[in-house]
């Protein structure tokens, strides 16, 4: 595939994670009961931990402890990096910072101060000892194979962005894997301000498909790219964060697949659309390569759609962001709510 860096490549997230403290009382905070990925218990004196206050942490990949309140953070994940950046930090340093700055679309932005380590899927060790960290977070697929050397250089904490089958979705592990990480560095209040602001945003958003007499409306997303001369579509699911947003904004996911899909999307033909062709078809493609526009232009499949029959359709930029964190969330939902009321 090209054009589109894949979700494997961008998107990870949380398996079993337990977080407890040295000193003071426990408690639980809410999490989803369908993903015992997402249980995560901690201390009520992690809020405001004292220097000496130790975590132990149990994540996909093992047992970590922090002690005190993490300052210098290394993010090898773009979700990643969008959630601290969401809590009020900057990290000392992230993975292939040029990539996050085309890609996530959200405000605040990366610093130009953030040193870029590398890519995510070989991340410069060197230049992450030499930032001194004291917290990196990483991912399962970004992580098999230098995990080791990375908890030798500062803890390292692990997540897993895709639940297994009936352990939840995609949406209810970033939300954990946010609070969790909120939790890590003393901004569960930052983190509970940013959710509720998206909150309200999908409040706002789901409003304004009612004014435009849109709300409840089925609708097929897809992120399509050219492969070989031929015209590739990502057809998400319903486990996929992109569905759970536009659900909660009122929207109704048309498409199904025959399968458990582990990371939210099939990949597909345009002979997939007919079965969905009653619905509002959303795509997202880059200008400099629209399989549309091109490969499909004179497609018969195509051509007979109902929503290409009445221009149905609704077409997102081509930088557009289904993944991501809660800012990533915020804004595609916005953005879709917009170009519906358009």
């Amino acid at each position: 595939m090209k054009r589109f860096t894949k979700p494997l490549t961008f998107l990870l997230s949380l398996g079993l994670l337990t977080i407890t403290a040295a000193c003071g009382s426990a408690s639980t905070p809410s999490t989803s009961s369908a993903s015992p990925s997402a249980a995560t218990t901690a201390s009520a004196a992690s809020a405001i931990p004292s220097a000496d206050a130790l975590k132990t942490i149990t994540h996909a990949l093992g047992t970590t402890q922090i002690k005190g309140t993490p300052k210098r953070i290394v993010t090898l994940e773009w979700t990643y990096t969008e959630d601290v950046l969401a809590l009020g930090l900057q990290p000392v340093g992230s993975a292939d910072n040029k990539g996050y700055q085309s890609w996530v679309n959200v405000k605040p932005a990366l610093d130009a101060s953030v040193v870029d380590v590398g890519t995510r899927q070989e991340p410069n060790l060197e230049t992450i000892t030499g930032l001194k960290p004291d917290l990196i977070i990483t991912s399962t697929l970004r992580s098999s194979k230098n995990y080791d050397a990375l908890s030798k250089i500062a803890p390292t904490i692990v997540f897993n962005s895709y639940p297994a089958e009936g352990k939840g979705n995609q949406y209810e592990e970033m939300e954990t894997t946010f609070k969790t990480i909120a939790d890590i560095v003393g901004k569960q209040a930052e983190a509970e301000k940013v959710l509720a602001d998206l909150n309200k945003s999908y409040s706002d958003s789901k409003a304004k498909l009612a004014a435009v007499k849109k709300e409840g409306a089925a609708f097929a997303l897809t992120q399509a790219f050219s492969n070989q001369n031929n015209a590739d579509l990502r057809m998400f699911v319903d486990n996929s964060m992109a569905v759970q947003i536009l659900e909660r904004i009122g929207l109704k996911n048309a498409f199904k697949s025959n399968k458990f899909e582990l990371y939210g999307y099939s990949t597909a033909s345009v002979e997939a659309l007919p079965a969905v062709q009653d619905a509002t078809f959303i795509y997202i493609v880059q200008d400099t390569d629209n399989v549309f526009e091109k490969q499909l232009k004179d497609n018969a499949v195509w051509k007979g759609l109902q929503f290409v029959k009445t221009n149905n359709m609704i077409k997102l930029p081509g930088n557009t962001w289904p993944f991501g964190g809660p800012l990533s969330a915020k804004v595609f939902a916005e953005l879709t709510a917009n170009a519906f009321a358009k």
